[in-house]
């Protein structure tokens, strides 16, 4: 196999895959293939039936993957290890720094002032695509979770003063956030696809943000227009939503939507200032191209907005040092299981890479002629459905892709990420926690869930591997 060089910049690192570093497979093909289904299997039971975190879930998987194989379990340790300390190396300090983005931002009303702006200058009609702009801005920074609790209130405020189905303006939100969870970096699943595969961070973000925009449309408001039809939802009264004086007496000391707005995209301009100036200045010694490398590092990038966020969302709104960093500090906890089943799932990856299957799993490819990015999204969508979780399909996936991205372009790769990213939301169902969480915000039954959120995620996915399949025949 001819050796060839991919580079990712992810952390601080400059991680290099090359093909010849894929292993050799360690036992025959049916051995391998039976090592991996058997472990996805184990992972499905583990998380879905017995509900046991993911973290553990994924070591037991590693583990189950090497001994089925028929290797050594020392040698499956140190595989193990390895991975999780890569993983938590390049992309566990980008996790950690989002956070504490989103946290300044949540907490300084900066999120407010965004949704407020947007909303307040929109009519009945344009509301819902507003509604897909506000939930796509917020969800750029912050998880789904977070994303989805900040804006429950506005949703619950614009429905009722637009006297329209809490569905019609829900939805658009609900897609504009999941859009961005799955398919643009700095979230968890396209950084660790990206580390795993050896993509570019800032081709992937200005690939991902073209691809989310027309996605978002799709599933956001014209689907949300028909879906708000088939459920029509008066808000619940279980949330106090506030008035326009309370509003007003609540924003006094928030950030004007300039510095929002200039703060927000502070790490994505960044990014994509590295991926231009990489494509379009071809002398690495230009000065010009030099800074703008080192800017656009994701760990210098979200650093660097990070200290920016202090001041713009705390010290010049008047919070004191101590306070900004007591916010900082309150950031951390909650996002410490995602960054160790991210981890995990690094060591379940170098795991699945050092048996082999990506290798085998390769050359089955080139010989059957399947797509990769087909492949990609069959096999998220695959492990979504299985496991009802982003981040595991994600892991998954990227594990067993590794091997397919040997000879891509660097545009290429970055479409294999968002494939796997767009098959990572397919059709949220009752093992997913997200399922649950819209299902009670929203005050709905299981079945009014599965007609709006659940075939929106399914709209979701489809549309964004649509669209990338469309990117692929220009890249």
């Amino acid at each position: 196999m001819t050796a060839t060089v991919a580079s990712v910049a992810s952390g601080a690192q400059l991680v290099v895959l090359a093909a010849e570093e894929l292993a050799e497979p360690v036992a025959a093909g049916w051995r391998l293939v039976t090592a991996a289904l058997v472990a996805i299997a184990l992972l499905v039971v583990l998380i879905t039936v017995v509900k046991l975190h993911p973290f553990l879930a994924l070591i037991l998987g590693a583990f189950t993957v090497g001994i089925v194989a028929g290797e050594n379990v020392l040698a499956v340790l140190e595989s193990f290890t390895t991975g999780f300390g890569d993983t938590t190396a390049g992309v566990g300090i980008l996790i950690a720094l989002g956070a504490m983005f989103a946290k300044l931002l949540a907490d300084s009303g900066g999120a407010d002032q965004i949704v407020d702006t947007i909303v307040g200058r929109s009519g009945p009609r344009t509301l819902p695509w507003s509604m897909a702009a506000v939930g796509a801005l917020i969800g750029l920074p912050m998880f789904f979770e977070i994303g989805l609790v900040l804006l429950m209130p506005v949703i619950y405020l614009v429905a009722r003063r637009a006297q329209v189905s809490l569905i019609t303006v829900g939805i658009p939100a609900l897609a504009g956030l999941s859009a961005m969870h799955g398919l643009v970096p700095p979230h968890p699943g396209p950084l660790t696809a990206i580390d795993y595969l050896g993509a570019d961070l800032g081709v992937t973000l200005a690939l991902g943000v073209l691809v989310a925009v027309p996605t978002v449309i799709v599933s956001g408001p014209l689907f949300g227009s028909i879906a708000g039809r088939w459920v029509v939802l008066q808000p619940p009264d279980r949330f106090d939503v506030r008035d326009d004086e309370e509003r007003g007496t609540a924003g006094d000391r928030r950030p004007t939507f300039a510095v929002t707005l200039l703060t927000v995209l502070t790490p994505v301009a960044l990014m994509l200032g590295k991926a231009l100036a990489d494509i379009f200045i071809e002398d690495e010694e230009q000065p010009l191209r030099q800074v703008l490398d080192v800017l656009g590092e994701p760990l210098v990038a979200l650093l660097l907005a990070t200290l920016l966020a202090m001041v713009t969302f705390g010290t010049a709104l008047g919070t004191s040092v101590r306070d900004v960093g007591r916010i900082i500090e309150s950031s951390l906890p909650p996002i410490a299981g995602i960054i160790l089943i991210v981890a995990a799932g690094g060591g379940f990856k170098q795991v699945l890479v050092d048996t082999g299957i990506g290798t085998l799993l390769a050359d089955w490819a080139r010989d059957g002629n399947i797509p990769v990015l087909l492949l990609a999204w069959v096999l998220a969508v695959l492990i979504r459905l299985a496991t009802g979780s982003a981040t595991v399909a994600t892991i998954t996936a990227s594990s067993l892709m590794i091997g397919l991205v040997d000879g891509l372009s660097t545009g290429e790769t970055s479409l294999v990420v968002l494939a796997v990213g767009a098959g990572s939301v397919f059709f949220s169902h009752v093992n997913d926690a997200g399922f649950w969480l819209v299902k009670e915000y929203f005050g709905m039954s299981v079945g009014q869930t599965i007609k709006t959120w659940s075939l929106m995620e399914t709209v979701l996915s489809v549309s964004g591997l649509v669209f990338v399949l469309l990117l692929s025949l220009v890249i």
